[in-house]
């Protein structure tokens, strides 16, 4: 049998030990015959690649490491070259001595093109990012994906979290996609989101209940609340009374004041109505923090690139963010007054523009008009609403200070329902007891005489 030899030129495997004990050679002529085909894989010669072939060379050939043309096609980024051995018969899977795929190092070394053409052959990540290796290192929040069960299952909060049932309980159940392994974006804000679930307790905060980790895919398991979100309910009841509105309010308010005042604070930056969730009793907890941010050290967050539409709903993401600034948690605050501002307008903001083009308006320092009646935006409620959304963001309120307004705006409303209705309510009731017995006193002041 003839002895495999061993490629030791350009990139190698990116699970090997950092020192091999193999030494790069230089020239052609010292590199083993048998190891040619791979040589060729490094330099990108087509040609050559086409002409061993045809000559009858292995196209599944590997050295004595296991490392065959396709892995070191996929080191270097050589997307060509991969296409014509995939094209040939190569292996999409095939392992080298420490485990290691073509698509494993096409991930190391960021070949995303070839990481691409790899996934559209077949070839599938090594394992779950999260993975460890000893059991013992498994989180206590590992939910065993077989208990999962997804039959009759829907989406839900756009499509981003479908239905399931755990442990005979409906939960919401969040996946991350096998094939975007390989985008580091989105596996970072998986584990940014699951990291923040954990640390996050509150009445008015979606409840986290476990993820899967171990296993692919990955996925986040969350209360679910079957009374769906706010979004589907103001598309049903339109404009809201403002004692309605402001409750709403008040459950979104304590919800973000527990983010913004947890240490190290979170940002949630996609604060909209399709993410903020409706429990049994009627209450509203915030939910999805896909985007979110924590603020470990610095004071203020910056995207890494322009955040566009397709990321997330332009009505109600604050000019900073939109025009790539730093930003602090009063972009949150932006996003609250245009959610309240619609729950008693009963319009989306700027409802008349397109999507796109809200941003611009924002921008340019405008907000969307007050059309509801002004009696509907008393007791300083409208004040509120654009102290909020000022353009300046430190002079913002806390959302600390937006609940102590908003509960004495709520006082001073249930305050007014009282004296409103509590009067009817007592003359019914005298009206009632005087016919029953007459010689009750009247609902007037007076009192019956009776008769001998």
């Amino acid at each position: 049998m003839e002895a495999k030899g061993r490629f030791t030129l350009g990139r190698q495997s990116s699970l090997a030990p950092e020192d091999d004990g193999s030494e790069a050679v230089d020239e052609v002529d010292a590199i083993d015959p048998t190891v040619r085909i791979m040589y060729l894989a490094n330099e990108g010669d087509l040609e050559g690649i086409e002409e061993l072939l045809g000559a009858g060379t292995d196209v599944n050939y590997s050295d004595i490491d296991g490392r065959t043309a396709l892995h070191v096609a996929a080191c270097q980024g050589r997307t060509d070259v991969v296409e014509l051995l995939i094209r040939r018969g190569a292996k999409v899977d095939s392992k080298d001595r420490w485990g290691s795929t073509p698509l494993a190092d096409a991930i190391y070394y960021k070949n995303h093109d070839v990481i691409k053409l790899l996934e559209k052959h077949g070839a599938k990540p090594l394992t779950v990012p999260m993975h460890v290796q000893n059991a013992r290192d498994v989180p206590e929040y590992e939910i065993d994906p077989s208990e999962l069960d997804f039959a009759n299952s829907v989406d839900i909060t756009k499509g981003t979290y479908r239905i399931a049932t755990w442990q005979g309980t409906q939960v919401a159940v969040k996946t991350l996609a096998e094939d975007v392994f390989s985008d580091e974006d989105k596996v970072r804000a998986f584990m940014d989101e699951l990291a923040l679930l954990q640390k996050i307790r509150h009445p008015n905060v979606v409840q986290f209940l476990g993820a899967v980790t171990q296993s692919s895919p990955m996925m986040i398991v969350t209360e679910y609340l079957p009374k769906g979100d706010l979004r589907t309910f103001l598309k049903r009841r339109g404009a809201l009374k403002p004692a309605h509105a402001v409750k709403f309010a008040l459950d979104i308010a304590r919800g973000m004041n527990y983010l913004h005042e947890n240490k190290p604070a979170i940002i949630h930056r996609d604060l909209e109505p399709s993410n903020i969730l409706r429990d049994d009793s009627g209450h509203l907890k915030v939910a999805d923090f896909g985007v979110s941010k924590l603020l470990k050290v610095a004071k203020t967050v910056k995207e890494e690139r322009p955040v566009t539409c397709h990321d997330t709903s332009c009505r109600y993401v604050a000019p900073e963010v939109f025009l790539n600034e730093e930003y602090d948690t009063k972009v949150d605050v932006f996003s609250f007054a245009l959610i309240l501002q619609e729950m008693i307008e009963g319009l989306l903001p700027f409802s008349t523009k397109e999507e796109k083009e809200v941003p611009k308006v924002y921008a340019a320092k405008e907000r969307p008009p007050f059309r509801a009646p002004l009696k509907l935006y008393s007791h300083g409620l409208k004040q509120l609403i654009e102290e909020c959304w000022n353009e300046n963001p430190a002079k913002r309120p806390t959302f600390k200070q937006i609940i102590e307004c908003l509960s004495a705006i709520n006082n001073r409303l249930a305050y007014k329902r009282r004296w409103k209705v509590r009067p009817m309510k007592c003359f019914q009731n005298l009206e009632a007891m005087f016919k029953k017995n007459p010689s009750a006193p009247s609902s007037r002041g007076g009192s019956s005489r009776s008769t001998s």
